[in-house]
């Protein structure tokens, strides 16, 4: 295995720019997942990693070997696709071991390597059937075994568990972290859906308009986000944030709604200063229903409106009207809730973030 390694990456279609010399060192063995909005650049960093896009600048590196100028074939990587890229007319094991064929591997060879993939992955049963007669999750993990067999410096995953359905991209997500724990792999996986992210990668690079916004553990971006679109972007349901104005110790936001000033932020502002106030929904809920209820924290409530709800067995998301907009809060061992009641809301300014509304950089330490 190797590590990977991107250093000032740039990618120019044209005039135009799409990725803005980006850094990123991918440690040997690590799982790495590049996750953002449509048209970020993530598919197109993948691609240059891979040799399918050729780079505009900078210099991409694959266990200390430059790869700018190498083709695909030569820069011992394998790619699993979102289309799966399966040849139809082939059974499973000649799909799988095709890739060993035209490089001339001897048969036993590469009969040997199939066996060991289908084992790994759970396909000894299906090697002789083709892709028309497999599922789709059993198609993506032939993609997979196909990868497995070349043993590749390093994988990477281009969006593949997007034309899954959520029960088989919840098995498949299983599956590929089986993977990784068993061949120890360096793993670069692009990916629109922030969950897949929190739950695959040991780092997640979130990457915005062609930047990366910030890199970090699923914790550290989930608890700390560096920008106030990363704290948009990570969490579900995302986390609450509402532009407001520092006066005298409190927070202005609109209509006559405000909130005291979080202790931990009372050093940081200055009166008149505007800012981006966030919340996630764990930790605003209704009194008595939170994560925290009980807990001596930095509590401040105040009764709002119902405006819908929404059930969801264990716990109900309740939206309320505060400022002018709505926000959402996590009720925890939920009792019945109808839109227009009233409910006192909890706010646990603890744990509170505040982001500088011109910069969008974080205001906490």
């Amino acid at each position: 295995m190797a590590p990977v390694s991107l250093s000032k990456l740039v990618k120019r279609y044209g005039s135009v720019e799409v990725v803005h010399g980006i850094d990123l060192d991918v440690a040997d063995r690590e799982f790495i997942a590049l996750v953002g909005p449509s048209g970020c650049g993530k598919s197109t960093t993948l691609r240059m990693i891979a040799g399918l896009e050729d780079i505009s600048g900078g210099e991409i590196r694959i266990g200390g070997t430059v790869v700018n100028d190498l083709p695909p074939r030569a820069r011992n990587i394998s790619m699993v696709f979102q289309s799966y890229a399966l040849y139809p007319h082939m059974t499973v094991a000649e799909n799988m071991g095709f890739s060993l064929k035209i490089a001339g591997k001897d048969k036993s060879v590469t009969e040997e390597r199939v066996a060991e993939a289908a084992r790994t992955l759970g396909l000894e049963a299906l090697l002789d059937r083709r892709p028309s007669q497999l599922s789709g999750g059993q198609r993506q993990r032939v993609a997979m075994g196909r990868a497995i067999v070349r043993d590749p410096e390093v994988f990477l995953f281009d969006e593949p568990l997007s034309n899954l359905d959520a029960k088989l991209r919840t098995q498949m997500r299983t599956e590929i972290k089986k993977l990784h724990a068993k061949v120890q792999s360096t793993v670069v996986y692009v990916t629109h859906d922030q969950v897949e992210a929190m739950t695959l990668a040991d780092r997640i690079v979130i990457m915005r308009d062609g930047h990366i916004e910030q890199v970090g553990t699923p914790e550290e971006v989930f608890q700390r986000p560096a920008t106030h679109f990363v704290a948009g972007f990570i969490g579900s349901p995302p986390m609450n944030l509402r532009e407001a104005v520092v006066d005298d110790g409190k927070l202005a936001f609109g209509e006559d709604a405000t909130l005291p000033l979080p202790a931990q932020f009372r050093d940081r502002v200055t009166a008149g200063q505007k800012v981006v106030f966030g919340l996630r929904p764990d930790d605003l809920y209704p009194s008595g229903h939170g994560i925290h209820s009980g807990e001596a924290h930095e509590v401040h409530e105040m009764e709002r409106t119902v405006s819908i709800t929404e059930p969801l067995g264990n716990e109900t998301l309740v939206f309320a009207g505060f400022g002018g907009t709505e926000w959402v809060s996590r009720m925890l061992n939920p009792r019945p809730m109808k839109a227009g009641e009233p409910v006192k809301l909890s706010f646990d300014l603890s744990q509170a973030h505040l982001f500088d509304a011109e910069t969008g950089r974080s205001l906490r330490v």
